[in-house]
């Protein structure tokens, strides 16, 4: 009887006599509990021949047994290789050093084996750019998952980036003679032919990988309706109109993969390379496969290449895309196939988005670049990210992979003539310099919410809303600064914007653009002969050097080169903010008696011209430095005097500066009332302000202490901890570890 079945009911009735599970003989033997109940199911009816030895080992069969195992296994291999007529639809090769993707192949697994609901069939839908490498994955997944499919694994390319895909019709035919089916005796109608293709996949486990599809039309036919086959469907295309299936979007691999294949497509070379020439070549190729088997073949194929030189090329932009190319192998090829099926609406915009100098951009900044409505910029940024051109984000985003960039770049400099990009370039600088501009001055006493915004600008309602389109525009925005410094026709807008992110810069302390913002502004006033704006701006770059990490000397050097220049240009308020700043740096490096004289001497200044804002930050400073100098009580005063200015309404303070400068009289004051022995009073005060700004956190930390001193120890080790994290939230590691210890030894 057992000399009559089939190779799975042989293997189970000896693994049965032999006592062993499913998970025994898998331990045994090596090969996995999966792939062994696919086989004693019928579902895997030839294993390879080393798979077979491994179970004739593990079940400790010999002779005619043995033999009979083996016999049945190439039996059931012949079958799948004859069952389909002249190798059609016949799965490619694996790539031999295919790398990473561990969770996206647990994807594929799990696909084989999805519940199936009534009438649905299974469908795994892979997208992603161009380059990703998709159809090396579903290749590679497919032959994972093989013995699962014993109705075999097709394959068909349907080549949707071409100008003239394969249509259903001829796809299906080909199917069709693959499962079986006598050329002559394949229907006519498409409909028929879809119908008789479903028929014939219901029963039989099969697998069909349809790769390179152009659109929803095309795949449909091909889909198996319901049963137990399998779809696995390949697109640069979303796709976004397949209904129910399983979606799996490729991204970038990451570093320490790429390095894996770069090291893989070398070989025994990688060994001769330097691994941090290796390491720049996998980075400047952003995670693409396509691009890491280009370049690793170049080198490959050129022994006498240098990898450190290679990466010295392609660090250059300008010439990077040109080095992605090896025999047949093209970067720009793979993109340039996607490009083509654009409409030329969506050609302009893709082009035109090269100018865009941040990392990324919305639809409202698209509009501009690609000079039309905004409901055809949604249009056509839907047709790039549809075609893996762009990325884009829930938070509506847009991005380039940086070789994409660059590919746009290209058609920029190709399909524009010189005076469009000329124009493109100034259209796009100009908007976000003016945008920028207008949210800065939200935040400046006198300005706020602009009476008449210019049409054409990004529409900000709030406060709240000019800050969040400053963050996440930062790049674009200082960019166009960088540009728009090239022109002279432009220095009036870089001088405009470096000077409205005067008050914003304090909502946003550390953010690192400042020091560029401000230097790109006083270049812009010097292009200008305006010594009072350049001296602005450079008392504006004193302030950043001495933000923390702050850089004393530097801002000296920047304070005594603004006193010169507004000193030459009768600018009184700009010579008393220099001695202000100069007397902020030598407190910094520990000179308080020689701030004391200077701030004094600004006070005087501000004082004569009225501005009273000024005059109090003044006084603060000149606090500062008694403090500094363990003059507790002649601080605790002149903190007082400050306070009592702003709580004047007829002192002339600006009440939005009164309002900003208060809580932080008050944390010296609490400060000040701390080391003069007076912790009650100090704790009430600093508690009462609820403190949780990062420019507060050493009055947090302050606040901990005193709490700590009067025995309230849980009090001071949350205290502490809210210290800390301030800390850590602007960087400041050795202050968070340092609250952090503390905390903990205090509970």
């Amino acid at each position: 009887m057992i000399e009559q079945a089939g190779f799975g009911e042989v293997l189970r009735a000896h693994r049965r006599s032999a006592r062993l599970t499913l998970e025994k003989l898998a331990e045994v033997s090596g090969v996995s509990a999966r792939a062994l109940s696919d086989m004693e199911r019928g579902r895997s009816t030839g294993p390879q021949h080393r798979t077979v030895t491994a179970l004739a080992d593990a079940l400790a069969l010999e002779g005619e047994a043995r033999r009979q195992l083996i016999d049945l296994a190439r039996e059931g291999r012949l079958q799948n290789h004859w069952a389909r007529p002249g190798g059609l639809c016949e799965l490619p090769g694996a790539v031999a050093d295919f790398t990473g993707r561990s969770a996206e192949l647990i994807w594929m697994s799990e696909l084989v084996y999805a519940e199936i609901s009534p009438g649905v069939g299974v469908v795994g839908l892979i997208t992603g750019s161009p380059g990703l490498g998709k159809t090396s994955f579903a290749v590679r997944g497919a032959h994972s998952v093989r013995p699962s499919f014993p109705g075999g694994v097709y394959f068909i390319d349907l080549f949707g980036m071409s100008q003239r895909p394969l249509p259903s019709d001829d796809a299906l035919s080909v199917l069709l003679r693959a499962l079986g089916v006598p050329a002559p005796q394949v229907p006519g109608d498409v409909q028929e032919r879809a119908s008789l293709y479903r028929s014939l996949l219901h029963d039989k486990r099969a697998l069909v990988v349809l790769d390179n599809a152009a659109s929803e039309e095309q795949v449909r036919p091909l889909l198996p309706a319901t049963g137990v086959s399998r779809a696995l469907v390949t697109s640069r295309r979303l796709l976004a109109g397949l209904e129910g299936v399983r979606r799996l979007v490729l991204g970038p691999l990451a570093l320490p993969d790429s390095m894996r294949l770069l090291t893989g497509v070398l070989g025994e070379r990688a060994a001769s390379d330097e691994e941090s020439a290796l390491t720049r070549l996998a980075e400047l190729c952003g995670g693409l496969p396509l691009a890491l088997r280009i370049i690793g073949n170049r080198l490959a194929s050129r022994p006498g290449w240098d990898a450190a030189e290679l990466a010295g090329r392609l660090t250059d932009e300008e010439g990077r895309l040109d080095q992605f190319k090896a025999g047949d192998l093209k970067i720009a090829n793979a993109f340039g196939m996607s490009y083509e099926q654009l409409s030329e609406r969506a050609r302009r915009l893709f082009r035109r988005l090269a100018v865009v100098p941040g990392r990324d951009f919305d639809a409202a900044l698209a509009a501009v670049a690609g000079g039309m409505p905004m409901e055809d910029a949604w249009n056509a940024l839907d047709d790039l990210v549809d075609l893996g051109l762009l990325q884009d984000s829930s938070a509506g985003r847009y991005r380039f992979h940086d070789l994409v960039r660059l590919f746009a770049r290209n058609r920029f400099k190709e399909e524009e003539p010189p005076a469009g990009r000329e124009a493109v370039t100034r259209t796009v600088t100009s908007w976000l310099l003016r945008t920028a501009t207008m949210a800065g001055r939200w935040f400046e006493p006198g300005y706020g919410r602009p009476a008449r915004p210019a049409p054409d600008l990004a529409v900000l309602a709030s406060a709240d809303e000019a800050d969040w389109w400053l963050r996440v525009n930062v790049d674009n925005w200082v960019g166009a600064m960088r540009t728009a410094t090239s022109s002279s026709a432009e220095h009036f807008l870089v001088l405009d914007c470096a000077e409205s992110m005067h008050w914003f810069s304090e909502r946003w302390v550390h953010s690192p653009h400042w020091h560029e913002v401000f230097m790109l502004g006083s270049q812009a006033a010097a292009a200008l002969g305006d010594l009072a704006q350049q001296a602005t701006q450079l008392n504006y770059m004193a302030w950043v050097h001495s933000v923390p990490p702050a850089d004393p000397e530097a801002a000296l050097r920047c304070a005594d080169e603004a006193l010169k220049l507004a000193t030459r240009g009768g600018a009184t308020a700009q010579v008393a903010w220099s001695l202000e700043y100069t007397a902020g740096a030598l407190l910094q490096l520990g000179r308080p008696g020689e701030a004391i004289t200077f701030s004094l001497r600004a006070a005087e200044s501000f004082r004569s011209i009225g501005d009273t804002d000024c005059y109090v930050q003044c006084l603060a400073n000149v606090a500062h430095c008694l403090r500094s100098q363990g003059r507790y009580a002649e601080a605790l005063e002149q903190y007082r005097s400050g306070l009592a200015l702003m709580d004047d309404e007829s002192s002339g303070m600006t009440p939005s500066v009164a309002t900003h400068s208060r809580p932080f009289a008050l944390i010296r004051i609490g400060q000040c009332l701390g080391h003069l022995g007076r912790r009650t009073e100090a704790i009430s005060l600093l508690d009462a302000l609820q403190l949780s700004d990062f420019r507060q956190a050493g009055a947090l930390e302050e606040l901990a202490m005193l709490l700590a001193e009067e025995g309230r120890t849980t009090e001071s080790g949350l205290t502490y901890l809210r210290a800390g994290q301030v800390y850590e939230a602007i960087g400041d590691t050795e202050a968070h570890r340092r609250c952090h210890a503390l905390a903990t030894a205090g509970s």
